[in-house]
């Protein structure tokens, strides 16, 4: 089930959201209402909805602040209800954003159409998600599979896109998302949005897990020493390569070594010793 927030000032339209429209039907779920942004901030924090349908125009907080505010711990989609005299000032929530502005009185068969839109696009992110969370101790190990993005039939945008490519390319090397948008010609905040909004997780998330994989690989091989592989695989600090390798896999590079069996060639052991 879909849990579902409406904040609106206007108790008619508010009740309306609320009693009028079948939400069980459409897999979803009232989880509250406010009538006001501060109240629809406390709501969201509490409740942890999956979709907030909010007003712009309210007391105490606006709609768009209560958004920007939310947004900063809490991932939701939302949809805007706005008025034709409000529109202009409603597209400043574009860079929150914003799944669909929905204008008043609300048209019952556009927002199922929306919600539909949004539970698919939902979905599709569970099923990206058990990809690339996968990080247990395998044979086939593989924390993150950029192609997943690239290739699928889902969502793409040229610059999230590119910055994957960048991420399977240069992953060995410095790189961030501020300098790959630079070279772009984005800004940094519209590609961090965007990459979290496709991929559901930050760049640096899905730098790091590709990283780890590549590491394993190398680990595998066993021709390298840990602090070697480490510099293979862009990491310019062995004490932050054996952080992050232990976040993902949950033991450190040594004893995956150990755990996974790895033949580790002579002349390189003998080197740990020098």
């Amino acid at each position: 089930m879909l849990k579902v927030l409406i904040v609106e000032d206007e108790d008619i339209i508010r009740k309306g959201l609320i009693h009028t429209i079948d939400w069980l039907s459409m897999g979803c779920i009232i989880a509250g209402d406010a009538d006001n942004g501060l109240e629809g901030l406390r709501l969201i924090e509490e409740h942890r909805p999956g979709l907030v349908i909010t007003d712009i125009k309210m007391p105490v907080m606006d709609g768009i602040e209560m958004l920007e505010k939310a947004l900063t711990n809490n991932c939701f989609y939302s949809i805007i209800l706005t008025s034709y005299s409000e529109f202009e000032y409603a597209k400043q929530a574009i860079s929150l954003n914003v799944s669909e502005y929905l204008l008043k009185p609300v048209d019952k068969h556009k927002l199922a159409d929306i919600i539909e839109k949004i539970k698919k696009d939902s979905d599709r992110k569970k099923v990206l998600n058990s990809l690339i969370d996968k990080a247990k101790i395998s044979d086939d190990i593989e924390l993150v599979n950029l192609d997943v993005f690239i290739f699928s039939d889902s969502e793409h945008n040229y610059y999230v896109d590119e910055a994957l490519n960048q991420i399977k390319m240069n992953y060995n090397q410095r790189i961030s998302i501020e300098s790959i948008s630079n070279n772009l010609g984005v800004s940094t905040s519209y590609l961090s949005r965007k990459f979290k909004d496709i991929t559901d997780q930050t760049f640096l998330d899905v730098l790091n897990k590709y990283r780890v994989q590549k590491a394993i690989e190398l680990l595998n091989e066993g021709k390298y020493r840990v602090y070697e592989v480490s510099e293979l695989t862009g990491f310019s600090e062995y004490k932050h390569f054996c952080s992050v390798f232990k976040k993902y896999t949950l033991t450190s590079p040594t004893e995956f070594i150990k755990s996974r069996g790895c033949i580790i060639h002579k002349n390189i052991l003998d080197k740990t010793h020098d």
